[in-house]
């Protein structure tokens, strides 16, 4: 990974705002044509991770068709594990990712220095879901078959999910800033999934043991 700060040491990361801009964009991109990821560096990452959360999304939604079939059901709940571990797994390489460019800037903080409730990987995770949130409430928003009623339900949880959205970035990117400050300290925390392991998972390895 190329080194991502100028010659005074200040991080020339990409902002949150440009992240969150990058989710927004791709989500009403990929609702027109064919999901396509052209970033490279860290916007890659994030751009990766956010289509795990866009795949689920629909996934997501197909699960809960009242006409899908057992059949169909399983096969989305099998698509539904696979997408979130490989959501689990982005989040970590996004957190991976920051953790080398701090280690290039010469940025280490100590043992007593406190850390966050959750990481930049985290938050970024939960700002893609918003950003879903956002767009398919818009969309719910449109409806020329919803009642006013609806409409203003609608409108409700727009402004509130905004807000949400507008509070979450600021965090992050003071978040941000108190990592590479040195003020905070950042670790990329390990999900440790079982259930997709087999030699974790008892429903698995025992299912193996019957036959």
């Amino acid at each position: 990974m190329k080194k991502k700060f100028d010659t005074n040491g200040s991080t020339i990361l990409p902002a949150v705002s440009e992240l969150t801009q990058l989710q927004i964009d791709t989500v009403a991109l990929w609702h027109q044509q064919p999901i396509g990821n052209t970033y490279d560096g860290y916007k890659q990452l994030v751009c990766a991770q956010h289509e795990c959360n866009y795949r689920l999304w629909h996934e997501e939604d197909a699960a809960r068709s009242p006409s899908a079939t057992d059949e169909e059901i399983a096969n989305v709940k099998r698509a539904i594990d696979k997408l979130n571990q490989a959501r689990n797994d982005m989040i970590e390489k996004i957190d991976d990712a920051l953790t080398e460019v701090l280690s290039e800037a010469g940025i280490q903080a100590t043992d007593c220095t406190p850390a966050n409730t959750e990481t930049p990987g985290n938050a970024i995770d939960r700002l893609s879901i918003m950003s879903l949130r956002l767009y398919h409430y818009r969309e719910q928003h449109q409806r020329q078959d919803a009642d006013a009623e609806h409409q203003a339900k609608v409108a409700e949880r727009i402004t509130l999910c905004e807000q949400q959205h507008t509070d979450l970035s600021q965090s992050l990117q003071q978040l941000l800033n108190d990592i590479f400050a040195g003020t905070k300290q950042h670790k990329t925390y390990r999900q440790m999934k079982m259930y997709n392991d087999p030699s974790l998972n008892p429903a698995i390895y025992q299912a193996g043991e019957k036959q």
